[in-house]
């Protein structure tokens, strides 16, 4: 029973990520090799990220919101979009297109994460002879975060790799991006200042991807058009590529 549990959790948590490889045209576009290289900077940017927390963030005795703490590891957080941007801009990639590159790149980053921060949890409590919800709401956690993962690459690939969006819709991206980028900040008060338990957090992780996730469709399928079209009042569609 214990194992049944473990394999449980274990595909909530990393299946959603094979599917949306095998169910887009991610694997029509044999884009294995850009994951695998995106996940392989986002460890190398979580190392980075380590040390930094490490070095100036203070051991705090109480659970309690802190802000001037949340501020830095906010600050620190944005050493993934640093990430984000090598992966995006810098690494060789096959000959694919502008909108596979960033659902790879997102698939890859979003894998390693949770590979990262949620193999070994899942390996040592999920096995345990006493049945817990926390390993199930985990996996939802990890759904939440493939979704915002695959968003701020979204994001990304419009502020470095799209030259010709509207000028309108630039703060707009440039915001949501910052929101994406410093959501782990933002869930984390609700969880200390507020005293939300865990499946009420989670509820609000998986809600606030999925906003999160329609504004980068909506901001993409806008970025898509022919210059001239986005001069007109924008009439907003989902990409095609985005359709699983």
């Amino acid at each position: 029973m214990t194992m049944f549990h473990f394999f449980n959790c274990a595909i909530l948590t990393f299946g959603p990520h094979a599917v949306y490889y095998s169910a887009t045209p991610l694997s029509e576009c044999d884009t294995l090799g850009t994951s695998v290289k995106a996940a392989l900077v986002y460890l190398g940017t979580a190392l980075v990220k380590l040390v930094c927390l490490a070095t100036f963030l203070q051991v705090s005795e109480n659970d309690g919101f802190d802000p001037y703490q949340e501020l830095l590891k906010a600050l620190i957080g944005f050493i993934d979009v640093a990430g984000l941007y090598f992966a995006l801009t810098q690494l060789t990639h096959r000959n694919i297109s502008q909108n596979h590159k960033f659902q790879a790149v997102g698939l890859g980053w979003a894998f390693a994460d949770s590979v990262l921060h949620r193999l070994a949890p899942l390996w040592v409590g999920a096995r345990g002879l006493e049945f817990t919800w926390d390993y199930i709401l985990q996996g939802l956690e990890a759904n939440a975060n493939l979704v915002l993962s695959i968003s701020l690459a979204a994001l990304g690939s419009l502020i470095w790799l799209r030259k010709n969006k509207p000028k309108t819709l630039i703060p707009i991206i440039y915001a949501c991006a910052g929101i994406v980028a410093t959501m782990p900040s933002i869930t984390s008060y609700p969880r200390r200042g507020l005293g939300w338990h865990f499946p009420k957090v989670v509820g609000f992780e998986l809600f606030t991807s999925l906003v999160m996730a329609f504004i980068s469709w909506q901001l993409f399928s806008a970025c898509q058009r022919p210059y001239a079209a986005l001069l007109s009042p924008m009439k907003f569609r989902l990409p095609s590529s985005f359709v699983v």
